[in-house]
């Protein structure tokens, strides 16, 4: 083969495991966090990069388990939760 196609593949190589690295490589934080709306209760854990992402995304899916529709969605996740316990 030719020189250009080694740097090729050896470039395209070291992209794909700068990918990898940076996907598998993060610190991640997790939460549990409990809802109540309209009487009902749930409470789901959720992992993101940083500690708001993972409440938002925690709130979010409880929400989606006691809330219908898109109005009720939005005033569950406006709601303060009741618990939120940090895992790591």
């Amino acid at each position: 083969m030719k020189p250009a196609t080694w740097l090729a593949i050896a470039f395209a190589v070291a992209v794909l495991a700068v990918i990898v690295f940076s996907t598998f490589h993060q610190e991640r934080v997790s939460c549990r966090v409990c809802m109540s709306f309209n009487g009902r209760r749930d409470c789901r854990t959720a992992s993101a990069a940083n500690r708001q992402e993972a409440q938002r995304t925690a709130v979010s899916n409880a929400c989606a388990q006691l809330a219908s529709g898109v109005t009720e969605s939005t005033q569950c996740e406006n709601t303060p939760p009741d618990s939120v316990d940090w895992v790591r």
